[in-house]
């Protein structure tokens, strides 16, 4: 089977890495999406492993449409029946970039009517009730070539099932896991952020470096569909848990000038099965200081609109303490304009997006561990 890994803009590198990581070889990454060859076995383990991505969809069919008519008959020749039964709960996800059919409501419409037409006659069925299993069936219209694709993942992987408890602006899961799969951060270094809020980036460094799998624990919609292999998810799982790492791990400190955020935070840690790897304290930033002479600090500091007040001093003294971890990596995400005024020319930056705000990833590499 082909599937494709949706990737959100800017961290297309860190899931093509991941996914190469978890031994699938060459996995390309065009327009967002990483791309590769896999089984019902492989579906399981990168819903239930993947850190980055986004998805895991299955490519059902690629074809020529550009005229209804063309997308119709391109839907309908798609086998349904071997997926569906009367009762799948059938939605539609329609995008369209470049092409002539531009009405994405419409062209969802004629999507959904081709499934159902295929349905009744090869299910000899009047009706369909849709009050059963949910199948999210993505029609992707770009440049006047259609791909016919199905969500086997359902809600987004970056819905762990640990933050239940709400904080201001929080980081999505997946882009904090990319940051720290493409930082320097391993088990054996120490890690820290300083700004940790509801603690997304301590916790998701906490089960990198466990090794634990971060949709173990949650359900999928492919589980749920007639084609699925019986067990294929159980034995995901199994095989996720054999993998984890139970030895020494380095401290990972989070901290917060909120006592509301570290009291979140600490919750989510404990829904993660990681709160005994993390060490929490209400703290101002400017008080960090680690024994440790090398780790990687990685921080989402505050930028956003509802910030009052000049942010410039408070990202002046954020270098200032990034000075007196000389050896330590710092990997910072913001949209305050005038980071890097404040914060230094990084080694490397990159763009990415934030709750639909552009930020830049501005990363400084510490001094290289002295050898034995």
């Amino acid at each position: 089977m082909k599937l494709q890994i949706p990737a959100a803009y800017g961290i297309e590198a860190a899931v093509k890495r991941e996914i190469e990581r978890l031994g699938f070889g060459h996995a390309p990454a065009i327009r967002g999406r990483v791309t590769l060859d896999g089984e019902w076995a492989d579906v399981a383990r990168l819903n239930v492993e993947l850190r980055a991505g986004e998805r895991v969809l299955l490519v059902l069919g690629e074809f020529p449409a550009a005229t209804f008519d063309e997308l119709f008959e391109g839907v309908s020749a798609i086998p349904w029946e071997e997926y569906f039964t009367a009762h799948t709960n059938i939605l539609i996800d329609g995008k369209s970039v470049e092409s002539k059919l531009g009405a994405v409501k419409a062209a969802g419409g004629v999507a959904k009517k081709a499934i159902v037409t295929r349905l009744k006659e090869k299910l000899r069925a009047g009706s369909l009730d849709e009050r059963g299993e949910r199948a999210i069936v993505g029609v992707s219209l770009y440049r006047d070539v259609a791909t016919v694709t199905l969500d086997t993942s359902g809600e987004g992987l970056h819905k762990r099932g640990y933050r239940v408890l709400t904080y201001d602006a929080p980081l999505r899961e997946t882009t904090a896991a990319a940051i720290i799969e493409d930082s320097f951060y391993r088990r054996d270094k120490a890690f820290a952020d300083p700004f940790c809020g509801s603690g997304t980036l301590a916790i998701e460094a906490a089960l990198y470096a466990r090794g634990i799998a971060p949709g173990k624990a949650r359900a999928f919609d492919f589980t749920e569909w007639k084609c699925t292999p019986r067990g294929v998810l159980q034995r995901a799982r199994e095989a996720a848990r054999e993998r984890e790492f139970h030895g020494q791990i380095a401290p990972i400190y989070a901290s917060d000038l909120s006592p509301k955020a570290i009291s979140v935070a600490r919750e989510h840690a404990r829904r993660a099965g990681v709160y005994d790897d993390i060490e929490f304290k209400t703290a101002d930033m400017r008080q960090f200081r680690a024994a440790e002479r090398y780790g990687v600090l990685v921080s989402n500091p505050p930028y956003g609109a509802r910030m009052e007040g000049d942010l410039f001093p408070l990202y002046r003294d954020f270098a200032a303490m990034l000075r007196e971890l000389p050896d330590w990596s710092a990997y910072i995400l913001t949209g305050y304009a005038d980071a890097e005024r404040a914060l230094g020319r990084p080694h490397k930056r990159r763009l990415l997006y934030n709750a639909n705000i552009p930020c830049s990833l501005l990363c400084f590499f510490g001094r290289k561990p002295s050898a034995p």
